[in-house]
């Protein structure tokens, strides 16, 4: 076995995963690489980049770019034009980013699987009574980043964004050791509960970013290019932006998850297993109707 495999393997131990992404000051440490990240020293950017894909599954092939100022230009980075094809079929819903399927099923008493055995509510998650009420017998996908992924995500669908709700809160880590540990930590993170209308039939849909340890923000520049959702503080913008299927709408600077919310109507694709692995753009939910 190699050297790199090796300590992959050791930081990769459940325990102590959790213990090195979570019992740390999170939002300290959150501030710290959100301002490490973005330095464009040439030494400093190559020796983290290095580190980043030392201890990640990082593939840069298909970025645009070949060179990165800085760690967090390599974190957001866009791609190539057509690295992503988006299945153009109007009875589906694709995937909004490249992400492993955590969990996914119906909306049964306004609960969610976080993971087997563990539930939420939805109304906690999107931060709303009344508007979580109307998903009831709808379905949910949860997608998971990882740190290495492309970390940019798109419209499922032609669809109109119609409101954007940003609800400050913790910088847990997502992934499954933490998730195994931590009840309701999509609803205890930072999120950012997107409501759409699909074009095609007017029906609702739901994209929830949701924010994790370490870098974390959301960033959405149809709400506001210069600044990031944190930056606002809690508030709920009503809009009426329009996105064509496979555009580009917004991105992570880390990994993180997003929450999908679908109505009744759609059904998950044939296949959809937890623990998939999907690109942006692939099929994800589809009508049946």
């Amino acid at each position: 076995m190699s050297l790199r495999k090796s300590i992959r393997r050791v930081f990769q131990a459940e325990e102590l995963n959790f213990l090195l992404t979570n019992r740390i000051p999170r939002h300290a440490c959150t501030r710290f690489m959100g301002w490490f990240s973005k330095l464009e020293n040439p030494l400093v950017a190559r020796l983290s980049i290095a580190l980043w894909r030392f201890f990640c599954d990082v593939d840069l092939t298909d970025s645009r770019e070949t060179r990165f100022a800085s760690l967090h230009a390599a974190f957001v980075r866009a791609i190539r034009p057509g690295a992503r094809p988006v299945d153009a079929d109007p009875a589906v819903l694709t995937a909004p980013s490249d992400a492993i399927v955590g969990a996914f099923g119906r909306i049964e008493n306004g609960m969610a699987l976080q993971i087997k055995g563990m539930a939420y509510s939805v109304a906690d998650l999107l931060g709303d009574d009344a508007v979580a009420a109307q998903w009831e017998g709808g379905w949910y996908v949860t997608l998971r980043l990882t740190a290495g992924m492309y970390h940019r995500f798109h419209a499922p669908h032609d669809m109109i964004v119609e409101k954007v709700r940003y609800i400050s809160g913790d910088t847990w880590n997502v992934n499954p050791p933490t998730l195994k540990r931590i009840e309701r930590l999509y609803c205890r993170n930072e999120r950012a509960p997107i409501h759409a209308r699909l074009c095609v039939d007017q029906s609702r849909i739901a994209l929830v970013p949701v924010a994790a340890v370490l870098v974390a923000s959301i960033q959405l520049p149809f709400l506001d290019e210069a600044r990031g959702l944190r930056e606002g503080g809690e508030r709920t913008a009503n809009v009426s932006t329009r996105f064509a299927k496979g555009e580009e709408m917004g991105w992570f600077e880390h990994g993180s998850t997003i929450v999908m919310l679908a109505p009744e109507i759609w059904r998950p694709v044939a296949g959809l297993t937890t623990g998939a692995h999907l690109r942006m753009g692939r099929p994800l939910l589809e009508n049946l109707g």
